[in-house]
């Protein structure tokens, strides 16, 4: 999905000479920490609330502040996870969303960027989670792959991350089937590290495990 299909619409924008109290207002209004400021339908930059809460008179325009303009900004045609990465890298709550010469086309809302981000890795879909550990030379997606489908079982997720200061790799595995423990199984047959994993199977052990101490509770 690209970014220009999935502009928040509610979203307003700034004009340099709109009043520091107007943007926080603004800001308080829509629950954003950052608004896009734009002039001729082109973004000028990205104004912070911290920035405007520093001013001491509201009353002036916020283009006094355009020094503290943040430059950042996602191209429309491209896929929607620059958006995820320039979010995470500047910590923002809205992105702006621009085409050709800075031309502004509307902006994403952090939160529905996470909507779309969780729909777009199958977070809502029912299933059980496997979390893996190996050497990165050791990964093989086929051969995970393949010992998922032993079990009547399909892979409908994967991620995979590098934990930069211990250097193992951890590779996230979305199952779609809530019964794993034979994929689990498998896994540790064939000498994986599981590290963690969230089925049914768990979820009842829990249960069967919380009734038993209610009990011997309740017999004392």
């Amino acid at each position: 999905m690209l970014n220009k299909e999935i502009i928040s619409e509610s979203l307003p924008s700034l004009n340099p000479g709109d009043s520091i109290a107007q943007a926080l207002d603004l800001m308080a209004d829509f629950h954003v920490a950052h608004l896009p400021v734009v002039a001729e339908n082109k973004l000028i930059g990205l104004i912070a609330e911290d920035t405007l809460l520093n001013v001491s008179d509201d009353n002036g325009p916020i283009s006094q502040l355009e020094d503290s303009f943040a430059k950042v900004a996602v191209h429309a045609n491209t896929h929607f996870f620059e958006a995820v990465q320039r979010l995470n890298e500047f910590n923002l709550t809205v992105v702006p969303v621009i085409e050709e010469d800075s031309e502004y086309v509307g902006a994403i809302s952090a939160i529905d960027l996470l909507r779309y981000l969780s729909n777009n890795i199958g977070i809502n879909e029912a299933g059980g989670i496997i979390v893996l550990e190996m050497d990165k030379i050791d990964f093989s997606f086929s051969e995970i792959s393949k010992l998922v489908e032993t079990n009547d079982a399909q892979i409908t997720q994967l991620n995979t991350i590098l934990e930069p200061q211990s250097g193992i790799f951890s590779v996230t595995i979305k199952i779609n089937k809530l019964e794993i423990a034979d994929i689990v199984a498998t896994f540790q047959r064939y000498e994986y590290r599981v590290k963690y994993y969230f089925g049914e199977e768990l979820y009842q052990n829990e249960l069967r495990s919380n009734y038993d101490h209610l009990m011997n509770y309740l017999n004392i």
